[in-house]
């Protein structure tokens, strides 16, 4: 069995890292009821025991020794301290190990230069190092998972800093980065600037990178609510919500109501995209699909691995009167715009490929019978119109039947970012706060221009490829018979 790592780095990372194993932890301690530590258990958890003042970790062995006491395979990275003292803090403090934890005291001030230039140079043996720590205690590390925003100083300076960092130390390790993008009204005046600085890296260094915008989030928050009768004020027990069961709520977990913050259902949904995508590497099934395969089967191109996720169901039905959601409609809705984590339309664009990650009972059959379906609705570029990769993971996520993670190479993806570059040029055209950036040592005036050119090559490679969406297969010459 292979491990994973999670870096979490910057406000935003560590409070998506931590919505995130408190719902992993929720998952394993709802199927593993012998409290034995197995396989499953330690992707992303080891078994220490604390007696000692440099706890010893014990092996997995055959899955049949007793889980002591778990900690997280986390590497906790902030420049304000405040959240990460938050989460020690807090119910979870128990999971993650202190020697795992770096953070200062001022912050980035939302500058990816003071981020990525000055607090990288400060903190890159002691990044390192912990890393390698975390890394050494892992049988066999198959992959990091760097979760943080674009729009802060510190998630996309240092966040992209530890990206480097890792291609540099680790370059046969799989890299996915889980990006929060801001909003188009985003109060922070310079993220476009820093979310640009922020890509370059990300296009240069990350394997796969699964793009999260804030609003897409607050927009399925406020689907799911209207759908809640304490939020939507309903009258009619007809609709309700199941408890426990929307893919925005932690309920289950360590952390209980008092503890919620006012952002964990947004976190809440991300942090879920990470645990459906592993489930099938994590448990048994009919089609697992582990990590290496996402890249291999999703990334045709190189520069191109920005993937579309969507997640249905978003919740289940308690009425008993209502029949549940017909499998077929999950297909569906994981295809609509209403679902995507970003603000776009998917099946106005092309797919280049796509994955589809299913928990819980269903057949096979029942994922070709829907891909058969939706086939004719969907673009395919024309030289992979079967790019379909399927996994079926057995265990269905906590409080639903079963629930379908779709995770695609899309060209609608150059919209979310020409907004983006629009935005960064309506400052740099002015060279507006550029003296911010740039009185920071090392930080030059062609880190933006280089930035902005990366970027515009990026989204002019998905604009090529959209322009073939009507393109038939180009017809191949017979053989002939010499």
């Amino acid at each position: 069995m292979t491990q994973s790592i999670v870096v979490q780095v910057g406000q935003c990372g560590n409070q998506i890292g931590f919505r995130f194993w408190d719902l992993a932890l929720r998952e394993h301690s709802s199927l593993n009821k012998t409290g034995l530590y197995d396989d499953a258990v330690s992707s992303f958890f080891r078994n220490v025991d604390t007696r000692y003042s440099d706890p010893a970790d014990i092996p997995v062995g055959h899955g049949l020794g007793k889980i002591k006491d778990l900690k997280a395979r986390a590497v906790l990275i902030d420049m304000e301290e405040g959240v990460v003292n938050e989460i020690m803090k807090g119910p979870l403090r128990g999971v993650f190990d202190y020697k795992q934890l770096i953070t200062d005291v001022s912050g980035a001030g939302n500058n990816w230069a003071i981020g990525h230039k000055m607090y990288g140079a400060k903190y890159k043996e002691e990044i390192s190092e912990t890393i390698r720590r975390a890394a050494e205690l892992c049988d066999c590390l198959q992959c990091f998972f760097v979760i943080h925003s674009m729009g802060g100083g510190t998630g996309s300076g240092l966040g992209s800093f530890v990206l480097n960092l890792l291609h540099e130390e680790y370059p046969d390790i799989y890299r996915f980065v889980m990006a929060v993008y801001p909003s188009h009204e985003d109060d922070v005046i310079t993220s476009p600037y820093n979310s640009v600085l922020a890509m370059r890296q990300l296009t240069d260094n990350a394997d796969c990178v699964l793009p999260v915008e804030n609003q897409a989030l607050v927009d399925i928050v406020n689907k799911i609510n209207q759908a809640n009768p304490k939020l939507a004020e309903r009258k009619s027990s007809r609709g309700h919500v199941k408890a426990g069961s929307a893919i925005s709520t932690g309920d289950g977990g360590i952390v209980k109501g008092k503890d919620e913050k006012p952002f964990d259902s947004m976190n809440n949904i991300a942090a879920n995209v990470l645990l459906n995508m592993t489930s099938s590497a994590r448990f048994e099934g009919s089609l697992n699909v582990d990590l290496n395969e996402i890249t291999m089967n999703l990334v045709p191109f190189p520069k191109m691995h920005y993937l579309v996720t969507s997640q249905t169901p978003l919740y289940s039905v308690s009425d008993v009167h209502i029949p549940p959601r017909r499998l077929d409609q999950m297909f569906s809705d994981a295809f609509s715009k209403d679902h995507q984590l970003i603000k776009a339309d998917p099946k106005h664009s092309l797919y280049l490929a796509c994955a589809l990650m299913v928990r819980g009972k269903v057949e096979v059959s029942d994922i070709r019978r829907n891909i058969e379906r939706l086939q004719s609705s969907l673009k395919f570029i024309h030289w992979n119109r079967d790019g379909w990769k399927t996994g079926l993971c057995n265990v269905a996520p906590v409080g639903q039947p079963y629930s379908l993670l779709t995770i695609a190479n899309n060209t609608c993806v150059h919209h979310t970012f020409s907004g983006l570059r629009d935005r960064f040029v309506k400052l740099y055209k002015r060279k507006a706060h550029i003296h911010h950036y740039t009185h920071v040592d090392n930080m030059e005036i062609e880190d933006f221009s280089e930035s902005l050119e990366s970027l515009t090559s990026v989204i002019k490679e998905y604009e090529t490829l959209e322009k073939q969406i009507n393109n038939p297969a180009p017809s191949l010459p017979r053989l002939q018979v010499i």
